[in-house]
């Protein structure tokens, strides 16, 4: 597995990482967690990243590092936790870290993530929120001198409200999920171009976009499909991509975002060893070449933003009639 820096952090960690939302109750049992992780380790995955708002993934994960000698970049998240959980108070904010690191039966964690601060509606972690500056800063500076964390970071999913909290220059490492992949491109425009200017370690989250790249989608050719005409048209021109290269679309996702070498990690979630394996195996196919990087450019330029009916979460798989009506 090939390793890249971690911006400023001056970590190696490798291209591919392994995201712990599925290594919890939401994926798979503990045994088939077991092997995946394991088996992603051997194969020179070294960089995870958790949170306590994935179920149980803290705990799972500690289950099975617990009982690992390969090495481990380790990232857990601030948020949701204890409850109910007021982050304008230290006390909850230290009793969160305490509990991360209890259940991933550690003394410290390589990196320590302010989860979804671009999101007031989830957390409201920002006293002066012109400044960006809140309690949790304080703790943050406190648990490095302290030694239970190295580096800090940024988890958010919004588009632009992460970038003027990126520019203050108070954390090391910025993930973003949902916003940079073959079809989704918004943090083109200004949170990978401020991250960069950072110096800070990027990390790239939902490389295949809740799904939506993991697969050929039978639903998108329905002209009454929820999906809106140019996104369907897109998705169209994607799969002609695919039969003309003969690259898998997941392998195609994969290595557009390794592409870019200004990412430092592509998190991967994982349900199965054959999962880990097949995106082990998409990574060391390398870089995709300048003729399909401009024939990804073409298509993605079709739908240069979401358009304004398409939900954030996308309801593939689901009935769905509107905004608020995905069942």
């Amino acid at each position: 597995m090939r390793k890249r820096v971690l911006g400023r952090t001056g970590l190696e960690v490798s291209e591919l990482g392994l995201g712990g939302l599925f290594v919890s109750s939401y994926g798979s049992a503990f045994e088939q967690a077991n092997l995946a992780v394991n088996r992603a380790l051997e194969l020179g995955i070294n960089y995870v990243d958790t949170a306590p708002t994935y179920a149980n993934s803290e705990e799972v994960l500690g289950l099975i590092l617990e009982h690992s000698d390969m090495p481990c970049i380790l990232q857990t998240k601030l948020g949701g936790r204890p409850h109910p959980f007021r982050p304008q108070q230290q006390d909850d904010l230290l009793k969160s870290v305490e509990e991360s690191l209890k259940l991933l039966k550690r003394s410290k964690v390589d990196i320590l993530m302010i989860h979804e601060p671009d999101r007031p509606g989830e957390y409201d972690w920002w006293s002066d929120k012109q400044a960006y500056y809140g309690p949790v800063l304080e703790v943050l500076d406190q648990l490095r001198k302290d030694g239970v964390i190295r580096f800090t970071g940024l988890g958010g999913t919004t588009a632009y409200e992460m970038i003027p909290i990126i520019q203050t220059g108070k954390f090391d490492v910025i993930l973003t999920a949902f916003n940079y992949d073959l079809l989704w491109r918004e943090a083109e425009l200004g949170i990978l171009p401020a991250a960069i200017e950072q110096n800070m370690g990027i990390v790239i989250g939902s490389p295949l976009h809740q799904g939506a790249l993991a697969r050929r989608l039978e639903e998108i050719a329905d002209e009454n499909s929820w999906v809106s005409p140019p996104r369907r048209q897109q998705f169209r021109a994607l799969y002609k991509l695919v039969d003309e290269t003969g690259i898998p679309l997941p392998e195609l996702a994969l290595r557009f975002v390794l592409s870019n070498p200004h990412v430092s990690c592509t998190l991967t979630g994982v349900r199965s060893v054959a999962e880990v394996e097949q995106n082990v195996k998409a990574a060391e196919q390398g870089p995709l070449s300048p003729d399909v990087m401009a024939r990804i450019d073409e298509i993605a330029a079709m739908v240069p933003f979401r358009p304004c009916e398409e939900p954030f979460l996308l309801p593939f798989g689901k009935s769905y009639k509107g905004p608020g009506q995905a069942r």
